[in-house]
């Protein structure tokens, strides 16, 4: 095999999801089918590498030091929404249940990973949620192990500081129904019901 074709396999399997058959058939597939395709791919991610990089204040990606959303006047500077990626921002936004600041944390506490407090820059979330402006921070980290344990870390240790610290509900969707939902959901909704 040609070393730049091995090398663009061994590239493509940096992305999540993709293993070794599954990165030569996407090389195979850029190079044969779609060169027009590849280039645009190629050109994308060095215009995505040089010009994006985080929002100083909330950590998401952008163009500018600060993104539009922190600069923006209608949003409330006092509420502070804690989120693990920015795809988790971005479904936030589509509810438009949500007015307030952001911090994205750009992963989850993962021992088995190696990711903990440190790795996660959890510094700088502190010195975003004390900066005398937020009043409540919500944290919105994934019902999953990781983020339990993410929520759990951060909420104790803004907690600590004085700050008001809540936890999005989980329970039953919007339009569920009881007998198709499991059961630790449905145990999570009895739990954190709330009266009428």
């Amino acid at each position: 095999m040609p070393a730049a074709l091995d090398q663009l396999i061994d590239a493509l399997r940096v992305l999540p999801g993709v293993g070794p058959k599954s990165a030569q058939r996407i090389a195979y597939h850029l190079l044969q089918r779609d060169r027009n395709g590849a280039g645009r791919l190629a050109r994308a991610l060095d215009t995505a590498l040089a010009q994006i990089r985080h929002c100083s204040r909330c950590n998401t990606f952008t163009e500018a030091e600060i993104c539009e959303r922190c600069m923006s006047a209608s949003r409330d500077p006092q509420q502070l929404c804690v989120v693990e990626m920015p795809a988790d921002l971005a479904m936030l936004e589509q509810t438009h249940a949500y007015r307030g600041m952001y911090y994205v944390l750009m992963g989850r506490v993962s021992p088995l990973d190696g990711i903990g407090p440190r790795e996660l820059k959890l510094d700088r979330l502190l010195a975003r949620a004390t900066d005398g402006t937020v009043q409540e921070v919500i944290l919105a980290t994934n019902f999953t192990n990781e983020g339990e344990a993410t929520a759990h870390y951060v909420g104790e240790m803004l907690r600590a500081r004085g700050l008001k610290v809540s936890r999005i509900a989980r329970g039953l969707p919007v339009g569920g129904e009881l007998e198709h939902t499991d059961i630790g959901t449905i145990a999570q909704a009895l739990y954190e019901r709330r009266a009428l």
